[in-house]
């Protein structure tokens, strides 16, 4: 369904992107993570047809995005702030949403307008932050696309809202399988939808893996300062925190049988790292004690 191969983007001669390879052909619901500037928003431009990559390929269900009509009904790309039209009413971009995609799901659309309590003839550019975010999302889920694409969905709704979105598209990519892409701060709240996540950083891609993978990741370590010290030899440290002879560490490493074990036998305690922590401390330089 997409395919990046070596694809690489610059701006006013400012690298952004950075030969980025990967495919995802499966209709799972993947997440995309990164720091701000990392290049996430670029990579959904490049992937919506918004823009082409200036070396390198990129394909959506086997055609080339930018510039091509026939690609474009089988994307839909909700940006961050959407740039709907100053004149339209709520009701206006929900009949433009049916125009222009050939999947449109007219009952998922009046389902979550209800959900969400818009008003239909409110003017868009007075609706809230949240009711905003509400209504791209309503957009990209009734679209039904083969490929969606959500910047950053969640922004200015409360928790209840949050979890009630997550609902409906785990509701509706169960009824109709197709490749969703989230990109987002909040991880640990996505994660749980997500089978695969994508990791920019520094205009790179850092990882590529399966959900269940990237869970496994990250191990706390706590305990006497030497002991873990010796038993961490080669591996990257991502955060340590030392007290006299007590030391705190977090590695790159999954959370195994092998390493409860291994720190049970030393006397150390250990536990599994928060997805968020884990990529945060991914993303920054790290230490190898050799």
């Amino acid at each position: 369904m997409i395919s990046v191969n070596e694809a690489t983007y610059s701006y006013e001669n400012v690298s952004v992107l950075q030969k980025i390879s990967f495919e995802e052909n499966e209709p799972v619901i993947a997440g995309l993570w990164g720091r701000n500037g990392a290049g996430k928003t670029t990579l959904m431009r490049l992937l919506a047809g918004h823009q082409q990559p200036d070396h390198g390929t990129i394909h959506i269900s086997g055609m080339v995005p930018y510039g091509n009509s026939e690609a474009m009904k089988h994307i839909c790309y909700m940006q961050e702030d959407h740039p709907f039209s100053s004149i339209w009413t709520v009701n206006d971009a929900l009949r433009f949403g049916r125009y222009f995609n050939v999947n449109w799901d007219q009952n998922t659309a009046d389902s979550l307008v209800s959900t969400f309590n818009l008003d239909g003839k409110k003017k868009i550019t007075r609706l809230s932050k949240g009711m905003k975010s509400a209504l791209q999302f309503i957009v990209g889920l009734s679209s039904r696309a083969s490929v969606t694409i959500f910047d950053e969905p969640t922004n200015g709704l409360d928790a209840a809202m949050r979890k009630q979105m997550y609902k409906s598209l785990r509701e509706s990519h169960e009824e109709m399988p197709r490749l969703i892409l989230i990109s987002t701060h909040h991880i640990e709240e996505v994660q749980p939808l997500c089978e695969s996540l994508i990791v920019m950083h520094e205009g790179k891609l850092l990882l590529h893996q399966p959900m269940d993978e990237v869970r496994e990741n990250g191990i706390w370590l706590a305990g006497e300062k030497n002991t873990i010290v010796d038993i961490i030899k080669g591996h990257n440290i991502l955060e340590q925190t030392t007290m006299g002879f007590k030391m705190r560490v977090m590695i790159d490493a999954p959370y195994s049988k092998q390493w409860k074990d291994h720190a049970h036998t030393h006397g150390l305690s250990i536990e599994k790292a928060d997805v968020q922590d884990y990529l945060l401390n991914l993303t920054e330089k790290k230490e190898v004690i050799a």
